[in-house]
């Protein structure tokens, strides 16, 4: 068999980028009513809400869970990466991302004193819990209603 029709079928990728997709949409669209304008990057960008991390690695891990069981070693790595890194989106990226906003105003002070001209560092690096908290029920209602 082709191993691109082959892996087209694979149901725990599919899953997984299906709740990052939808949760890269959800993300637009709220940019959208908040901003009234629509902006590429949101689809493509870290940050907001919902956590396209989270929704990714949680329908990852529940599929993994529903095809191959919930005790067996492969859900327990899969759950593993998915608690690493739900962590890391709330706790490391969310922390520089408050360095990169106090170095741009920083950098905004500079500026405007003619001293300095830099690009600015990306903020929205992170996720606060709840948005972490929303991508993982995300994931897990993707999972399922995908589920063969």
């Amino acid at each position: 068999m082709n191993p691109l029709v082959e892996f087209s079928k694979n149901y725990i990728f599919l899953t997984s980028f299906a709740a990052w997709a939808i949760a890269q949409t959800i993300k637009v669209v709220l940019g959208i009513f908040r901003e009234k304008r629509f902006n590429f990057r949101w689809f493509v960008g870290t940050g907001g809400m919902p956590s396209a991390h989270a929704a990714s690695v949680t329908a990852l891990s529940t599929s993994v869970g529903i095809t191959y069981g919930f005790d067996s070693a492969l859900f327990a790595i899969a759950l593993t990466f998915t608690i690493i890194i739900m962590f890391d989106a709330q706790t490391t990226r969310l922390s520089s991302g408050k360095q990169a906003e106090i170095l741009n105003k920083m950098l905004d002070d500079i500026y405007w004193k003619h001293k300095l001209d830099e690009e600015k560092l990306k903020e929205f690096l992170g996720h606060t819990p709840i948005q972490v908290f929303v991508g993982a029920g995300l994931g897990i209602v993707v999972s399922l209603l995908l589920y063969k």
